[in-house]
């Protein structure tokens, strides 16, 4: 994780996000929607002196249309009932924003069937931890999606 740059999309607490920079990130960018959790990530930040993150109030959606470097690193865990995976993965690949190796973290309901995902993205694990499966994907730029 050491230098790398780190997308938390739909930080919520940004447990995720704090994490990667705690880990030694060079940038960590909170991406969340709600408001008050937004402004609860900021004051998190203040108290963790996490000069490294940069925390926005934007939808996922709006973040990576927005972004113009790529993530070496990025985390999805959006809220179940949205069924964002889908979507947000393919934003992610189409607007370019993936470096060539970047790694993804995902995470589902265990009930559910995995999201469709873009043939770019190679599962290296997967593991269910009560109800939540969860995933870690190898991006391969230039692979047919």
């Amino acid at each position: 994780m050491g230098g790398s740059r780190c997308l938390d999309l739909f930080a919520g607490s940004g447990a995720l996000g704090f994490e990667a920079a705690s880990r030694g990130a060079a940038e960590v960018v909170l991406i969340e929607n709600n408001q008050q959790a937004f402004l609860q990530l900021k004051q998190n930040a203040d108290t963790l002196k996490a000069s490294n993150c940069v925390i926005k109030n934007s939808s996922a959606n709006q973040a990576i249309i927005e972004s113009t470097i790529p993530f070496d690193i990025v985390f999805i865990d959006p809220p179940y009932q949205a069924d964002l995976w889908t979507d947000t993965a393919e934003n992610l690949v189409s607007q370019g924003i993936l470096s060539q190796g970047a790694l993804i973290y995902l995470e589902y309901p265990a009930k559910q069937d995995m999201p469709i995902l873009p043939t770019s993205w190679h599962l290296l694990k997967e593991k269910k931890a009560g109800d939540v499966k969860y995933c870690l994907f190898e991006f391969h730029a230039g692979e047919q999606d």
